[in-house]
């Protein structure tokens, strides 16, 4: 997809303020500790086409809205991805202002965890 400038330029500001782990690096955490939230900040039909096996849903669009509802401690450590990482940075971002700190986003996103296998499903 390519992205429009403006899109392009809020992301790569608001960049250097969020963690960014790789695939692997997401893997090892997931391994480690089994409450580590991976969240899919996809739209909906996104999320019902394909998402990762273990991921929860939480749309970039309701995202503000329902975190603290869903997950009311500020400490959870959260792993967001979107479809390849740009609306996922803005996400942990949000996330951040509202008090999360454990919060990262996956580089690459959706694209990136296709291309290293991971497991997925379909539907909601």
């Amino acid at each position: 997809m390519e992205h429009s400038p403006g899109f392009l330029k809020v992301v790569n500001k608001t960049r250097p303020y969020v963690r960014e782990v790789t695939v692997e690096q997401a893997r090892e955490r997931l391994a480690q500790n089994p409450k580590v939230v991976l969240m899919d900040v996809r739209e909906d039909r996104e999320w019902e086409k394909q998402h990762a096996a273990q991921a929860v849903h939480l749309g970039k669009g309701v995202f503000e809205r329902d975190l603290e509802s869903r997950y009311p401690a500020p400490d959870t450590e959260i792993i967001m991805y979107c479809g390849g990482g740009y609306r996922s940075v803005l996400t942990a971002a949000a996330a951040k202002q509202m008090g999360y700190q454990n919060v990262s986003s996956l580089i690459g996103g959706y694209r990136a965890m296709v291309q290293a296998d991971w497991p997925m499903k379909t539907g909601g």
